[in-house]
């Protein structure tokens, strides 16, 4: 009895150490997650790059010589195919381009060719903002529609 009591010691003490192997790979993953989904959200609300060499701060009356351009060689037609799919959007990448905190509260659902945002709650003013500017940088705006009201993105990147 004390052998099978032994082995039992054995395989708990193996099961523990993978449980918490597992948690440690779990909470890097939720910090990996995290990461990406800023990262995501950052390149959406980003505003467009703005210049701030030296010559685009100091005004001089003579522009700075510019470099001759490379010639360039034209890419090779290739054939369009009438939607491509890399150039859509799918449900989840426009989820993911939302902090959590307002992912939840947001409903998702695809509909003739866009994605329709609807709130689950009020939103408040500056959540409110900050889903509108999201939306807007994917190109999609706000319906006005008294309880029907929501935002729309286009499945299809311009």
């Amino acid at each position: 009895m004390s052998a099978d009591r032994e082995k039992l010691d054995q395989l708990l003490a193996k099961v523990e150490e993978l449980t918490a192997t597992l948690n440690k790979a779990s909470g890097e993953l939720r910090e990996v997650y995290a990461a990406l989904k800023l990262l995501a959200v950052g390149q959406i609300m980003a505003p467009k790059a703005v210049s701030t060499s030296a010559s685009a701060l100091y005004t001089t009356s003579t522009p700075p010589p510019q470099p001759a351009p490379k010639p360039t060689t034209p890419p090779p037609v290739m054939p369009k195919a009438s939607v491509e799919p890399s150039r859509l959007r799918s449900l989840d990448d426009i989820r993911m381009s939302f902090p959590e905190e307002l992912e939840v509260r947001l409903a998702f659902e695809e509909k003739d060719g866009y994605i329709i945002i609807k709130p689950k709650q009020f939103l408040g003013s500056d959540n409110f903002a900050k889903i509108a500017s999201a939306v807007r940088g994917m190109g999609g705006e706000y319906i006005s529609a008294g309880r029907d009201s929501h935002f729309r993105v286009p499945k299809k990147k311009l």
